[in-house]
């Protein structure tokens, strides 16, 4: 398939006398593949008597993206609206297909998403929530106010806690009103990144028998983001067998990151998985209350497939779907399951150089493994709350006072034969580079969900003072920030029935 128009009425092509500047250099990037890959669209204005406004705004990525101190005009706001253009870019939405929850699924594409351009910088700019597109499947192309804000915040909370990750530069909301579960009001969430090319994007072409399209979009992946896959001696010299390497590697360290973090992230079809190894696509994502090796944080998800501990292997099946669309190009089965080899090395060595990272150990021993597992065997007995135990583990290697961990378990004996290995290793680390090791790998703050769906009801009736003060505390999660311990604490009984799906 290959993409298609919107009818006329429908593309968002009426003309307009404001036109936001932000004053950013566009260069072309993904549009230079052709119109194979994607559809020329502007944003569908917000219809609303009334304007848009600012929900959320993170500096961070403005300066990142060289946007000036006083970037936040009305022009602005409307132009992250969708209801003006931005001058300078030539907005397209891009076709990919993907595998859903294990089944393929044929095109999809960016039904809500729209790319103004990329920048000078390298990084681009995509409104999601910015109206219909070719791709949109019967959906209506918007965001409500409720996920704008969960995507907002965990995108720089991931970013703080030095995820690889898609930003969030901001989010606007709208008095119009969008139809899900029930009636809510629409929001545009401005994400930045390198690329937002996904596995999804090759399925489509290979699945297609589009060779050449196929060949064209790898060759552009490797030359801006893979360049040392055309100089490897790996593979015999094959490029792309190279890239698939390299994607593998990145995904394994990523999810190392994720399971090390306690990070649910809720629905990894391959049509949500980036080319970049970013974590991508927030919707019915969470981070672990108590730990549950098998908690399934997307209320859609029945059979369990994405649930926290499955996240490594699903990950792994998708590297797969992705060698399967790059084998015409690879022309090798062989070295094509070669390349995927290095995800079972790379990720069990990444995960446990994040745990003993978390545990304070500057130095692999060979006991290590023993005392990591015993202890997630330990806290998933239980269902111990995974980031204060963490947290509280860090304080307790700091001041040798193991009351408050302690005080977390009713299996004290089991804990404190624990802790004596603990001791013992650490009878081999300098005390004070190792407690300084542990605050810098264990957060104080999370985006749990609770507080995420305090900020939303407060956001709802117009007070958006609980995003920005979430924003302040996961833009550097592993600070004490003193007076914010209620963001640092147990979550209350009702945040166990919060319930988030994929239209989440």
């Amino acid at each position: 398939m290959t993409p298609t128009s919107l009818p006329a009425d429908e593309t968002g092509t009426e003309t307009s006398a404001d036109i936001a500047d932000l004053g950013l250099a566009w260069v072309p990037g993904f549009s230079t593949l052709g119109p194979r890959f994607f559809t020329e669209l502007r944003p569908t204005p917000l219809s609303s008597p009334t304007p848009p406004y600012w929900v959320g705004h993170s500096e961070r990525v403005a300066r990142e993206l060289g946007l000036p101190a006083d970037w936040r005009t009305d022009a602005v706001l409307e132009a992250l609206s969708g209801n003006i253009p931005v001058a300078g870019t030539t907005p397209l939405a891009t076709v990919y297909s993907g595998h859903q929850f294990g089944v393929w699924a044929g095109q999809l594409g960016d039904g809500r998403a729209i790319l103004l351009g990329e920048t000078a910088g390298g990084l681009e700019v995509q409104l999601k929530g910015a109206g219909r597109t070719p791709y949109s499947r019967m959906g209506d192309g918007r965001a409500v106010l409720r996920s704008s804000i969960r995507e907002f915040l965990c995108s720089e909370a991931m970013h703080g806690l030095g995820i690889p990750t898609t930003r969030a530069l901001c989010v606007t909301g709208s008095d119009a009103r969008v139809r899900r579960e029930e009636i809510e009001t629409a929001a545009v969430v401005t994400r930045v990144a390198p690329s937002f090319i996904r596995f999804g994007h090759f399925e489509h072409f290979a699945a297609n028998g589009q060779e050449d399209a196929l060949r064209a979009l790898a060759d552009y992946v490797i030359d801006r983001y893979y360049p040392a896959c055309r100089a490897t001696e790996r593979f015999g010299g094959n490029a792309y067998a190279a890239l698939l390497e390299a994607v593998s590697e990145r995904t394994a360290a990523l999810l190392a990151q994720w399971q090390a973090v306690g990070f649910c992230h809720g629905v990894m079809n391959t049509d949500n998985m980036s080319i970049l190894g970013l974590t991508i696509d927030y919707g019915p994502f969470q981070f672990l209350d108590g730990f549950d090796p098998r908690h399934i944080c997307n209320h859609s998800d029945t059979s369990g497939r994405y649930a926290f501990n499955q996240q490594p292997n699903v990950a792994y099946w998708n590297l797969f779907c992705l060698a399967q669309a790059l084998l015409p190009l690879i022309g090798d089965e062989e070295l094509a399951v070669a390349a995927l080899a290095s995800y079972k090395t790379v990720f069990p060595a990444a995960f446990e150089g994040r745990m003993r990272a978390k545990l304070g150990l500057t130095s692999p021993d060979e006991g290590d493994r023993a005392l990591i597992e015993g202890v997630l065997k330990l806290l998933a007995a239980e269902k111990v709350d995974y980031t204060i135990f963490w947290r509280r583990l860090s304080h307790c290697l700091a001041d040798g006072n193991a009351e408050p961990v302690r005080d977390l378990f009713l299996d004290r004996a089991g804990f404190d034969a624990w802790l004596l290995s603990f001791w013992e290793r650490h009878a081999q680390v300098p005390r004070a580079e190792a407690a300084d090791k542990m605050r810098l790998s264990n957060p104080k703050f999370v985006l749990r969900n609770h507080l995420g769906q305090q900020a939303i009801e407060a956001a709802a009736g117009g007070d958006f003072s609980g995003v920005a003060t979430l924003l302040a505390l996961l833009e550097t999660p592993f600070e004490e920030h003193p007076g914010a311990d209620a963001y640092a604490g147990f979550p209350p009984d009702w945040a166990s029935t919060i319930e988030i799906s994929c239209s989440s």
